[in-house]
């Protein structure tokens, strides 16, 4: 077993992923309501809105972004099974941790570093949408995709321990299910 404290690590970025992914879900919420408004407004009432696209569009972004980070802990990202079964666990975490160092966590870094310049700025100048009469302010949508890189950041760092542990002892740590201490 590895020590206590590299186990913790894993578990708390993994709890707060697992927390924060649940919690991100509820942005569910605006785009159903906004798409059931469309829909009743525009075949019950004639009457189609202008803004339901709009709300449906950030709501969505928002809820496949921020649950990337989940989709990363409980292994939903795609990989191409026909190759990978026929590795050894070992041989799996030496790929995965090359991959998460070389790759992976480095374009979170640049992606964070890029998109908050533009968050910032797109705060700074109160952007909005250009709809016509309903102009959404923008900003929180911008400000969604540093906040994904930092959340993915954190849970590669977790997947990268994993993968570690893996390429040295040959058995991956509990991947999918919870990690006791």
């Amino acid at each position: 077993m590895p020590p206590r404290s590299y186990l913790a690590i894993i578990r708390s970025i993994d709890k707060f992923t697992e927390l924060t992914g649940y919690l991100f879900v509820l942005s569910i919420i605006p785009l159903i309501c906004a798409n059931v408004v469309e829909v009743f407004a525009r075949y019950v009432l004639a009457n189609p809105t202008i803004w339901a696209l709009d709300v449906t569009t950030m709501s969505y972004a928002t809820l496949f972004m921020l649950g990337s980070a989940l989709a990363l802990l409980k292994g939903a990202h795609i990989r191409t099974d026909v190759l990978w079964e026929a590795f050894s666990d070992r041989t799996k975490g030496m790929i995965d941790s090359l991959a998460f160092l070389l790759f992976f966590l480095p374009t979170m870094v640049v992606l964070f570093f890029l998109s908050i310049d533009d968050f910032l700025y797109s705060l700074s100048i109160d952007e909005r949408g250009s709809s016509g009469a309903w102009t959404p302010v923008l900003w929180p949508l911008r400000g969604v995709i540093p906040l994904t890189a930092f959340m993915l950041f954190l849970q590669g760092i977790s997947e990268l321990m994993k993968s570690l542990w893996a390429w040295r002892t040959g058995a991956f740590l509990a991947r999918h299910e919870k990690i006791e201490v």
